[in-house]
């Protein structure tokens, strides 16, 4: 009774190998959440510099996600041939050369070609940095360690918002410059750090290198019987999926029973993966945080100072709630964190969506532009003529909901969409199920990204935060219906949960056919 005592305190102990091995790994999230953080910021510089319109800016926001989309899915196979630890090493070595073109930037096109190139390392990092740490860590801390990635790129984020508070100080050409090819100093270094890492466990085992896979578990295990529980239950999986047989570890065989032919339960996580992803962006957060700058400057905030100010406030309220959300996903479980999460970023852009369709009427400084008929008609209402005088509510009320959005985003969405991917896909498609949802998560990201200022110039900016809201209605409805509670659970006790869910409802519909 007292070694089943000492052994439950061992097993919810967390484990420092895991833990540092899982922080090392989601350093390539903090170079990512950079290059999206400090984005936001440079592209004030750089369309005043090389003198590029509107259009420009949108593609230039979005390509990098265009390009992620595509790195992903080359990600998911690349992971399996050569390890998830030599995958990392790509992803920074494709951010180190994506930052020093970057950085070099003399006009247009090279500034778009290191775009794109870092675009095929986020494809990378967004894949490889959550499924690694799902991988070596325990059931009992999966939660916590699998969201350090997310943690990571908002901390990224903070660290491009200051990066362009203090660069834009320097001259024009020269700071957004430094800005964007900072990024490859961390860059060279996490390809060196990398190397010292354990591989994956369960990789080690798909390819037959069970005792390399036992040494590792030796090490991000709390003892030699959690480590010996944990490889057999690896092995079972492995061998029940039949992962180390050859036939079944073709290209076009993986996609084809993914994809064409999936069971009731693979189908399942298909669906719930693709669909936290595509909600993750459809709520707008790309909006938020690459055009923030536009969002305050619209309520009347007009010195470039006070705009990269305001930008580091909202990275501060991003990375303070992932790092709370990180200790409750444990404790609470995704469903509650999910839910309320989601209901917080549905009133909160509703209020947004209010406060600056009231603002649009009353136009501070540059921020004059010629309204939309939709908008003149709104102004003319009595209800918004006669409170022209008090209109400094709307403008506090954007403010206020911008970042309380960013809260209510941090604390559930933003992490969960990442934890749980990681979590619900069998082995056998782990890489290329990820991999295919952060396609997804990065086509949703630059369709979002490049169209915000085509759709707030076609609907007005407080009617793109009211459409965000709608969609968020539908997220919530999504995630209440159709995401269950992974909380606690191994990696294979997720996989035949998802099975003997599907299985019950198969008998349920075969008993009510007859």
């Amino acid at each position: 009774m007292e070694e089943a005592v000492a052994g439950g305190e061992q097993h919810k102990h967390l484990n420092k190998f895991a833990c540092a091995a899982a922080i090392l790994a989601s350093t390539i999230s903090i170079i990512f959440g950079y290059d999206t953080g400090v984005m936001s910021g440079a592209m004030i510089f750089i369309k005043e510099d090389l003198k590029i319109n509107d259009t420009q800016i949108e593609v230039l926001a979005g390509i990098l996600n265009l390009c992620a989309l595509v790195g992903s899915l080359i990600a998911g196979r690349t992971s399996d041939y050569i390890g998830r630890r030599y995958t990392i090493v790509v992803a920074s070595t494709l951010f180190l050369l994506g930052s020093i073109l970057m950085g070099y930037g003399m006009n247009f096109a090279v500034l778009m070609t290191g775009r794109c190139i870092a675009g095929f390392g986020v494809g990378f990092a967004l894949m490889i940095a959550p499924i690694y740490t799902a991988e070596i860590s325990s059931a009992t801390h999966r939660g916590k360690l699998s969201s350090l990635p997310e943690f990571c790129i908002s901390l990224g984020i903070l660290l491009g918002y200051v990066s362009n508070y203090m660069f834009g100080k320097l001259t024009l050409k020269l700071g957004w410059r430094l800005m964007l090819g900072v990024a490859a100093i961390p860059s060279l270094g996490l390809i060196f750090g990398v190397l010292k890492m354990p591989e994956s466990p369960r990789w080690l085992v798909m390819k037959g290198r069970t005792e390399d896979a036992k040494r590792v578990l030796k090490l991000v295990s709390n003892s030699k019987h959690e480590a010996e529980i944990r490889l057999e239950d690896i092995i079972t999986t492995v061998e029940s999926s039949k992962m180390l047989d050859k036939k079944s570890q073709t290209e076009f065989s993986l996609w084809k029973e993914l994809l064409f032919k999936p069971t009731l339960a693979v189908r399942w996580t298909l669906f719930a993966a693709i669909g936290i992803h595509f909600f993750e962006h459809a709520t707008g957060i790309e909006a938020v945080i690459l055009y923030s700058p536009r969002i305050f400057k619209a309520v009347g905030i007009t010195s470039k100072n006070k705009l990269l100010l305001a930008n580091v406030g909202l990275g501060v309220v991003k990375t303070l709630f992932i790092l709370v959300a990180t200790f409750l996903l444990d404790k609470v479980g995704r469903r509650p964190l999910l839910l309320t999460s989601t209901a917080g970023v549905i009133l909160a852009l509703i209020a947004l969506g209010v406060g600056l369709t009231f603002t649009s009427c009353y136009p501070h400084g540059n921020t004059t532009s010629a309204m939309l008929p939709i908008q003149e008609k709104f102004c003319r209402l009595p209800i918004v003529a006669n409170s022209k005088n008090h209109a400094s509510w709307a403008l506090a009320l954007s403010i206020c909901a911008t970042y309380i959005y960013m809260a209510f985003f941090s604390i559930g969405i933003s992490p969960i969409t990442w934890v749980y991917t990681s979590e619900i896909f069998p082995l056998k498609f782990r890489a290329v199920g990820a991999g295919l949802a952060v396609a997804v998560n990065r086509f949703m990201n630059a369709a979002v990204s490049m169209s915000f200022i085509s759709m707030y110039k076609a609907i007005t900016i407080g009617g793109t935060f009211f459409l965000f809201g709608g969609l968020a209605m539908m997220a919530w409805l999504f995630f209440y219906f159709f995401l269950p509670e992974t909380k606690g659970k191994s990696l294979e006790e997720i996989e035949m949960m998802f099975s003997k869910k599907t299985q019950a409802i198969n008998e349920d519909h075969f008993v009510n056919k007859k």
